[in-house]
């Protein structure tokens, strides 16, 4: 009798042992396959490295966006996507924007150009040492930062009091060094060469200063000349009236400036039409269990060919998506006009949203979608924005 009693008290405590074991190895697994709170520096090195594709080229420098309009599609996705999701875009400052409205958890910023790979380093370690948005400005144009500025300032009171602070010599230098090493000490395996293009891409911002635009040191069109300026672009608004730019208050550049602390908006090198870059971020997501919440490609579809568009369409369908998952695109005026239902008079260029399932379902059901028939059903981002009646 003692012996069934030890023996089923041992096969008692053997079953909780092993249930115990189960439930926190679940949660580990479930712990383990989140999106991260937070990317340590090798780990985050290795994504660039292993996601990344050779570069290619592009016409323009792109120092700065040229998308006046970026905002006005913003209260629209508000609505429409669920803050926390995974967002992916192209290009330079105006993703930290999208990255701050949405509160997204985590950024991918695809761009062929490694130039933008480094400037976005660049401006990583630029946001690390600045502890306000009159530091960061201050310090990407290597300018004095004027008195008077505290946490309270406007944008236009930002960019005023810097209006007539003339570039810095040694600071520009100071700053660049500054950056060296903060690239050391994160451990980035950057060769000789990025690390002179980062001092160069700096040097160009020392130059430009606040003024500058997408034309600033970059041979451009006739009609890209007069462009908005870095000022213009943190000063805009969206149709509403409200500045949600990244520099608009201290709780928004705060949000960008701890993601990026914490390494999580990654800059990558490749073509939407390529075949390892987008597949990558979509494994990474899917391997998470999370979903994508924007994919912000501006207009880069007018650079691609009817084949290469169907790659990138078909590289779109292996992100996990769901109803809230959306495609934010640039459209150029002459296109925008001419197959916008929804077109006004006084609009020139114009970003719009659109649900990326509906993409998706298409590629899916064996189309080849074409951009005229996207762009066709893409819905007015006024109506959008409208309260659900």
């Amino acid at each position: 009798m003692t012996f069934r009693r030890s023996s089923f008290a041992v096969a008692f405590v053997i079953g909780i042992a092993v249930l115990l074991s189960t439930v926190i190895g679940a949660r580990s697994a479930q712990t383990a396959a989140a999106l991260p709170a937070e990317i340590n520096d090798k780990d985050f090195w290795n994504m660039i490295v292993d996601m990344s594709e050779p570069g290619g080229t592009y016409p323009y420098e792109n120092f700065v966006s040229n998308e006046a309009q970026y905002q006005d599609v913003i209260p629209a996705l508000r609505g429409l996507t669920k803050p926390g999701g995974v967002f992916i875009g192209v290009g330079p400052e105006q993703n930290f924007t999208y990255v701050s409205a949405l509160r997204s958890k985590l950024a991918f910023v695809v761009d062929i150009r490694r130039q933008n790979m480094l400037e976005l380093l660049m401006y990583k370690a630029i946001f690390e040492q600045s502890p306000d948005r009159a530091d960061l400005v201050g310090r990407l144009f290597s300018r004095p930062r004027p008195t008077g500025l505290d946490a309270k300032a406007t944008v236009p009171m930002l960019f005023d009091a810097y209006a007539n602070v003339q570039p810095d010599a040694d600071l520009l230098k100071k700053n660049q060094q500054a950056v060296r090493a903060s690239i050391a000490m994160h451990g980035y395996k950057l060769t000789a060469e990025d690390l002179n293009r980062i001092d160069f891409i700096y040097g160009v911002f020392s130059r430009g200063g606040p003024r500058m635009n997408y034309a600033f040191e970059s041979t451009v069109p006739a009609n890209l000349q007069g462009a908005v300026t870095f000022r213009q672009l943190m000063n805009t608004t969206d149709f509403t009236g409200r500045n949600s730019s990244f520099l608009a208050n201290e709780e928004d550049y705060q949000y960008v400036r701890e993601m990026q602390r914490k390494n999580l908006i990654v800059p990558l090198v490749g073509d939407f039409a390529g075949p390892r870059v987008i597949r990558s971020i979509g494994k990474y997501v899917k391997d998470r269990r999370s979903t994508m919440s924007v994919f912000y490609i501006s207009n880069v579809e007018s650079y691609l060919d009817d084949n290469q568009k169907q790659v990138f369409y078909q590289n779109i369908a292996t992100l996990p998506s769901d109803s809230f998952s959306m495609i934010l695109r640039h459209v150029l005026g002459n296109p925008a006009r001419a197959l916008l239902p929804w077109w006004r008079p006084g609009m020139t260029n114009v970003s719009t949203v659109v649900p990326m399932n509906d993409l998706i379902d298409m590629i899916k059901a064996g189309r080849r979608p074409t951009f005229d028939e996207q762009v066709r059903a893409t819905k007015d981002y006024v109506e959008l924005a409208r309260p659900a009646r």
